[in-house]
């Protein structure tokens, strides 16, 4: 990202199964639209195992085959209209707040970069009260059938300049994180209380933890430390 003077580590946040602690409700959101087109419930340590992104794979995996595009449309809208309501009720994930909290009081630069719809992530970050703690926050703009890469490579294009440290850190839930941020030369940490189970969090070959506190500490670890 070119020579800046500040100093750490800047960590890129992903939101859901991250930050957000939403998991049971993209489970709810993921059945109803499964129904859709007749499919039976899943669970959670299935969709850990089989959830990849592009969201399409995901539902090849399940299906033996790509769907149509009719049956995309109709998941994926039924997917988001029935998330969305669930939304409201779902909270950051334990220690989010203070950790967000700290880093900013500490002079350390965060952003957040997510696939969640640019219009529904705003909001819901302005409502969980810690869009200030982020020196940018960017959702996605455009179809929901595409994989993070890109758009990481977006965010950190818009922070060029940004007084952002060269040495990045992604920290997901997701497999894809870790593909995004090697995208863009960057180091990655997943935390499992998201999307993937642990055994699937390690098949990227980038450290695994348990807590939002541990993504930090290994974050840091990556580089050698903060200072």
């Amino acid at each position: 990202m070119g020579t800046h003077a500040a100093r750490g580590t800047h960590i890129v946040w992903d939101w859901n199964g991250t930050l957000f602690h939403d998991i049971h409700a993209v489970i709810e959101a993921t059945n109803a639209s499964f129904a859709e087109i007749g499919l039976a419930p899943i669970t959670l340590d299935r969709y850990r195992e089989l959830y990849c992104v592009p969201v399409p794979r995901f539902y090849e995996r399940l299906l033996g085959r790509l769907p149509t595009e009719e049956e995309w449309e109709a998941m994926d809208e039924t997917f988001h209209r029935h998330y969305w309501m669930r939304a409201e009720t779902a909270a950051l994930t334990d220690g989010a707040r203070q950790l967000l909290a700290d880093r900013q009081d500490a002079g350390l630069t965060q952003s957040l970069c997510s696939l969640a719809p640019h219009d529904r992530l705003l909001p819901i970050v302005r409502t969980h009260g810690i869009e200030q703690h982020f020196i940018r926050v960017d959702g996605r703009i455009g179809p929901s059938d595409t994989g993070k890469a890109a758009h990481m490579a977006r965010h950190l294009t818009a922070l060029d300049g940004a007084a952002v440290p060269d040495r990045v850190v992604v920290i997901g839930d997701a497999v894809d994180d870790a593909v995004a941020a090697a995208h863009v030369g960057a180091r990655a940490v997943l935390y499992t209380g998201g999307s993937h189970s642990r055994a699937s969090l390690e098949t990227a070959g980038v450290p695994v933890v348990d807590s939002l506190a541990e993504a930090v500490e290994a974050a840091e670890d990556l580089y050698g430390g903060g200072a």
